[in-house]
């Protein structure tokens, strides 16, 4: 790193930063490194058996499923963004990250659980067409119109990150370059600026408020509908199954957006980095470990397709 004088204040060019991660002796760490490694490997194989068999089984090849292999594919890219070089830095001495390293985790990372976000509005819309105007849902959830919108959703959290990557790394870091986190992120990385960070706060919480907010009502609009037809419905079992499906999904949901909500969206989130810490698991580990359990275990068409991909495997 290399100084340069700015009045009284040394500012520094950092080349690496160094992940603390959590607190704690050998013991702790290597306790905390068995459960991490533990949700990461199953987040890793849920994920991608939802989109091996959503790949395969062509009576999964409907918008639902589309909309649910992408979710898989984005929980399986932002879960391991991050993981790696944390389970590494819970075994290593050396918990350092290059500059350049820990900006491309942070820019992947942005992107891909914004695009999350994106995704869980869309498939809450998905299911208010299909529930709520079945007669009208070919049409409007027909394959290029699934595609414009899943492409939407990857440009939007394109652009957020594109936003707030150069915005945070382009900072002035000075005195330690201790990052006190498990991956790099923008709250602790404000922590470690020497200039006023009052815009980046400004842009962080109004723009991840802003999609937080605006994803979240589409989600809350789109089961309010769902809802009230369920509730129309003469059939008490069907309601059941459809209350049971759609509650489970809101619940997956909503931690989701909750988490985020804490994290990004209020005042003052910059200053708890203990809480932030412990929040960051949340939906950067337990919630891509959820959500194939959620989507596939009460989902009778992808358990039946994963039983006819066991027979066929038997077969051979």
């Amino acid at each position: 790193m290399s100084p340069h004088g700015n009045g009284n204040l040394s500012v520094m060019t950092f080349q690496e930063f160094l992940l603390e991660g959590f607190e704690g002796g050998l013991q702790t760490q290597a306790l905390l490194f068995a459960l991490f490694l533990a949700l990461y490997v199953v987040a890793v194989l849920g994920n991608l058996t939802m989109i091996v068999v959503i790949t395969l089984d062509a009576r999964l090849h409907f918008p639902m499923y589309f909309f649910l292999k992408n979710l898989s594919f984005v929980d399986l890219c932002y879960s391991s963004v991050i993981y790696p070089k944390a389970l590494a830095n819970f075994l290593s001495s050396s918990k350092v990250i290059t500059f350049a390293g820990c900006a491309t985790q942070f820019f992947f990372f942005s992107m891909l659980v914004t695009t999350e976000g994106f995704l869980l509005a869309l498939m809450a819309y998905d299911r208010f067409m299909a529930i709520c105007s079945p007669l009208r849902y070919p049409i409007s959830m027909c394959p290029s119109v699934c595609a414009c919108l899943v492409l939407g959703c990857y440009c939007g959290g394109s652009f957020n990150s594109i936003v707030q990557t150069p915005l945070t790394f382009t900072l002035p870091f000075c005195g330690s370059n201790h990052i006190d986190h498990f991956h790099c992120d923008v709250p602790p990385l404000l922590k470690l600026a020497c200039a006023d960070t009052m815009t980046n706060e400004l842009v962080m919480f109004g723009l991840s408020g802003l999609i937080i907010m605006g994803t979240t009502l589409v989600v809350l609009v789109s089961y309010g509908y769902i809802t009230v037809t369920i509730l129309r419905m003469s059939s008490g079992e069907g309601r059941h199954k459809l209350f049971s499906t759609c509650g489970s999904h809101m619940t997956a949901m909503s931690l989701f957006y909750g988490t985020l909500f804490v994290m990004y969206a209020q005042p003052g989130a910059v200053e708890s980095m203990e809480q932030g810490k412990v929040v960051s698991v949340f939906y950067t580990l337990v919630i891509p470990m959820l959500n194939p359990l959620v989507y596939s275990l009460r989902n009778k068409d992808v358990k039946d397709a994963l039983w006819r991909l066991g027979q066929k495997h038997t077969a051979k």
